[in-house]
């Protein structure tokens, strides 16, 4: 038997399902911290091939099958589409599910685990950080593209794998909550970042209002876009494939673009204590813009792209709201390295919200003109 560091019998967990090859080995592989992935090395004709394998974390997404319910009908429309319109290199620019032996699309093991085995994608990397507006763009254009295979996605609407994920209302709700109770007294430490949410209790509600009454369209979206969850080429550097469908749900494109504006424009890290480092750099919201447009114009309707730039704001704040409500709460979410983690994060991400409400006249003009 060949035990894995997590404990798993991967190899033994490989074999139920429908390989092409003698199995070689199964090793943990990526950066996630969610799921237990492992890369399968596979011989087949004296040929090596590789598999990815993944355990779901059931304790964090609580209903594993509606998730793979969602993942097995994106990877199937995504790819039929995309042989579809004669995509040459179409294995290679979404996510493909091998069945198990039994032919179902993920595996029950005797734990009760759920476990998914995909195509691998040769000579195409994640990346964890943007270190130019070319890979930004890369990135944008990635989403954008996956958010037009979806966008006539047919059939029953999607499952929540997180329920009320982006619903910034009821993140905002919590927040007052925690406030109101501060159980551990650390209100006290928090007070200009209380008054910054507190200032922008109005906006909280752009994006859900509009779904609820029509005016923004309900889409399929990606609700994950860090730069790592698009594997780019090589030798190009172009965007190949977005990975991570895990809260592929129902919601709002300009989740993903918010997200991506969160996450690829500032130079500091998430929890950066110099808050002077802390900015949006014009040059990769720009990028963003035109990576996005290219592949995205084609289905947004005009009230989606005039949002773009206030989306970049709103899910920045969203997130440090979520770190601010966890420190006030004692904690009990996201994983500290020190005892002012949480605060230093919600200091961060507003800091950055200040840094795109300074530039968001430059922001609207540039996406009007685009």
């Amino acid at each position: 038997m060949m035990t894995t560091p997590a404990g798993y019998d991967a190899v033994a967990i490989a074999r139920e399902f429908s390989l092409s090859g003698e199995i070689v080995s199964a090793s943990p592989y990526g950066s996630g911290h969610i799921n237990d992935t492992f890369k399968v090395d596979v011989q087949a004709d004296g040929s090596p091939r590789c598999y990815v394998l993944q355990r779901i974390n059931h304790n964090v997404f609580r209903r594993p099958d509606e998730l793979m319910a969602n993942v097995e009908r994106v990877c199937a429309h995504a790819y039929a589409k995309l042989k579809q319109s004669g995509v040459s290199d179409a294995d290679r620019r979404t996510l493909r599910l091998i069945p198990t032996l039994a032919g179902k699309a993920w595996l029950i093991d005797a734990a009760g685990n759920r476990w998914r085995c995909y195509h691998f994608i040769e000579d195409a990397t994640g990346h964890d950080v943007v270190r130019s507006p070319e890979q930004a763009y890369a990135a944008a254009k990635s989403f954008g593209a996956f958010q037009a295979l979806l966008a006539d996605l047919p059939g029953d609407r999607l499952h929540e794998t997180i329920p009320d994920f982006h619903h910034t209302p009821s993140r905002f709700a919590r927040f007052q909550q925690a406030l109101a109770k501060d159980a551990h007294g650390r209100a006290a430490l928090a007070v200009t970042e209380i008054a910054f949410a507190l200032a922008r209790a109005h906006e909280v509600s752009v994006v859900i209002d509009a779904l609820r009454d029509g005016t923004l369209p309900e889409r399929v979206t990606h609700n994950d876009t860090k730069l790592n969850n698009v594997l780019l080429d090589d030798v190009t550097q172009e965007g190949v494939c977005v990975i991570d469908l895990d809260t592929v749900m129902p919601g709002s494109v300009l989740y993903d673009f918010g997200d991506l504006v969160r996450t690829s424009t500032s130079p500091a890290a998430e929890d950066e204590t110099d808050l002077s480092k802390v900015r949006m750099q014009f040059p990769m919201f720009a990028a963003l813009v035109k990576g996005y447009l290219e592949s995205a114009d084609g289905f947004l309707t005009p009230k989606e792209k005039e949002l773009l730039p206030f989306a970049g704001k709103l899910i920045t704040f969203e997130i440090g709201l979520r770190f601010l409500t966890d420190w006030l709460e004692g904690d009990t979410y996201f994983k500290i390295k020190r005892p002012t983690h949480n605060l230093d994060r919600a200091r961060t991400q507003f800091k950055l919200v200040e840094s795109i409400e300074d530039q968001l006249p430059a922001m609207q003009a540039l996406v009007t003109h685009a």
